[in-house]
């Protein structure tokens, strides 16, 4: 239902009727624009259709993987269209740091973000429904087990998100503060501050044990344990939203690269080297997807068992 509706929307105004300013770029979604944004919606009113509607006897087999296949690929070119919402987000609720927020612009986004959620949850649960295990939460007895200590790997994964964004730093120093329109205000000051603390304090929260149990020096908490989601939400928001848009914008980069032209062209009196984007584009996707795997080492490390199947 969702689907239709902003694909009904979608339809109105490719007919004629689009508002302007819905983005710092023509229109309001990226990769899939004009027409073949509408396309989109009507592929994920069917596959989202198809999901909760085929029985499992229709869809065991190459069937099913195609169906499986097909939902995963709409929500995830969904996502992608709705890049742009990370500024969304970001100019919404800190309105001082002069990045321009579109409220229409941010609303087709975050109706597009939603229904790409719908389709994602639509495939999540027919893939539960039409295998072996529990139908709750997915886990078959050959289901990974959760983690009793955490292992290396998450430990590298946090201390890379770590040098990501140490490496943003740097290239922002070589450059110069000064040249940064986020300068001065207390949006600016609590964009800082979060920046900081999203690139140091949450990825090693993923790894170390206070990130699990709040350590002696916390007031009132000490010795207990830390909310899974205080943690792992913000973990997998953040890194979720960099690696979709930073690693849409590496993309773009790229191609605009190999087509002879400048990715960057200076445009609003912001004048940086395009050294500096080549640096700063792939130390937040660094950043990102490393969070993002150390992420899913938390998440099997604090996992509890299945109140359905108790495993």
């Amino acid at each position: 239902m969702g689907a239709a509706l902003y694909g009904m929307l979608r339809v109105y105004w490719q007919a004629g009727h689009m508002p302007e300013a819905l983005s710092p770029v023509d229109g309001d979604l990226m990769v899939f624009t004009g027409w073949s944004s509408a396309g989109l919606c009507g592929a994920a009113a069917v596959v989202s259709g198809l999901l909760w509607a085929s029985p499992k006897a229709v869809t065991v087999g190459l069937p099913r993987r195609g169906l499986l296949a097909a939902g995963w690929a709409v929500s995830a070119a969904l996502v992608a269209s709705a890049a742009l919402f990370l500024l969304d987000v970001v100019g919404g609720i800190l309105p001082g740091l002069g990045v321009r927020f579109y409220p229409l612009g941010a609303l087709s986004r975050a109706a597009c973000l939603g229904v790409a959620v719908l389709v994602g949850l639509a495939t999540l649960a027919h893939q539960r429904r039409t295998r072996d295990g529990c139908a709750v939460c997915g886990r078959g007895d050959n289901a990974p087990a959760a983690l009793g200590h955490t292992p290396r790997w998450v430990f590298a994964a946090a201390y890379l998100a770590v040098a990501g964004c140490a490496l943003r730093l740097v290239a922002q120093a070589c450059v110069g503060f000064g040249e940064n329109p986020m300068t001065g205000g207390v949006s600016a000051v609590l964009f800082e501050a979060g920046f900081v603390l999203a690139g140091t304090v949450l990825p090693l929260a993923l790894a170390h044990g206070w990130g699990r149990v709040w350590p002696r020096w916390v007031p009132l908490a000490a010795g207990r344990r830390v909310p899974r989601p205080l943690v792992l939400w913000p973990a997998a928001g953040i890194s979720g939203g960099m690696v979709v848009y930073f690693g849409l914008m590496l993309v773009l980069m790229v191609g605009e690269r190999l087509q002879g032209r400048n990715p960057f062209p200076p445009s609003g009196g912001l004048v940086l080297p395009e050294a500096f984007f080549w640096v700063a584009v792939p130390s937040y996707l660094l950043w990102g997807v490393a969070m993002a795997v150390a992420a899913a080492g938390y998440a099997r490390r604090t996992r509890t068992a299945c109140r359905s199947c108790g495993r």
